[in-house]
């Protein structure tokens, strides 16, 4: 199985920058597609952006131009650029890793965006 470990998350103000890390272990980390997805409270997990083994990038349309997702093979790690962030970027931010065979693949724990002023 594949353990994913989320980080950077934290309090920014409106128009702020954060940049989110995904450590990945368990498996080879560049025959998985990653994404990231984003859960508000009481309301149902979003995707956001992701990034196939080969490096393709798709993005939300909530985010197309502010948030950028990379990934770095040699540290089994994915990256999520987020700038110019709103009020409405707030949720716990998760990282998921999958092969193009399954439907859900792995998830990490989490890490809380919180944007206010």
């Amino acid at each position: 199985q594949v353990q994913l470990v989320e980080s950077g998350g934290g309090l920014v103000q409106p128009g702020g920058s954060l940049r989110l890390s995904c450590a990945a272990s368990g498996r080879i980390f560049s025959r998985y597609n990653m994404g990231w997805y984003r859960q508000a409270p009481g309301k149902q997990r979003d995707w956001v952006a992701a990034i196939t083994s080969g490096g393709s990038t798709n993005y939300a349309d909530s985010v197309k131009g502010r948030f950028t997702i990379s990934r770095d093979n040699a540290k089994n790690t994915v990256y999520l650029q987020m700038n110019s962030l709103k009020l409405e970027d707030t949720a716990v931010y998760y990282c998921n890793a999958r092969t193009s065979v399954q439907i859900t693949g792995y998830w990490g724990q989490g890490t809380q965006v919180t944007v206010s002023s």
